[in-house]
């Protein structure tokens, strides 16, 4: 399998691709392993908590913990790992984490796919998303629960704000690379 951290981060008319990692339903977390070339599981998530939507990175990017930039892709369609899903950001919920005496940003940009087959429509995505944002902050700590992780949720911003955290972390790769 190629290693998928290293596709373009953009595609086809600068949507930003998307690499399914977990898919929406899961009970457990997965994560691409370059090194094994396939996804590992990571740990079940708690009770009967499931992701709410599909979840996953943006391929050649370095966000502030080193990592691909985390992504999740609110939308109502099956997917599985591993899947590409070209989409436009519309939010970023900036975080700050705590973990082995760490502290960093880790912040989730959220996306809504973009494909021909569907009129893009930024209004209703973003009313989407503020509808949701509760909802997706109760998950977000529900999913680090029992993991030694803290996070503290800096807010909410545009989708003007998680095309720049895109852009960042694409230049931050380059820069690594060399």
């Amino acid at each position: 399998m190629k290693n998928l951290e290293h596709l373009p981060t953009y595609g086809a008319k600068k949507r930003v691709n998307v690499v399914i990692e977990t898919p929406r339903g899961a009970t457990a977390k997965f994560k691409f392993d370059a090194k094994l070339g396939g996804f590992k599981y990571v740990r079940s998530l708690k009770g009967t908590l499931a992701y709410p939507f599909d979840w996953g990175f943006v391929p050649s990017t370095a966000a502030a913990d080193g990592d691909p930039l985390d992504a999740m892709v609110l939308h109502d369609d099956a997917s599985f790992a591993g899947a590409v899903i070209a989409c436009r950001a519309i939010g970023i919920l900036e975080v700050e984490q705590q973990e082995k005496g760490r502290t960093f940003r880790n912040d989730r940009v959220l996306f809504a796919p973009s494909i021909d087959t569907i009129a893009d429509n930024l209004t209703a995505d973003a009313k989407k998303l503020r509808g949701l944002q509760k909802k997706l902050e109760r998950f977000f700590k529900a999913a680090v629960a029992g993991t030694g992780k803290k996070l503290k949720f800096l807010g909410w911003r545009d989708a003007e704000a998680a095309d720049a955290a895109v852009r960042t972390a694409a230049r931050a790769a380059k820069r690594k690379r060399r």
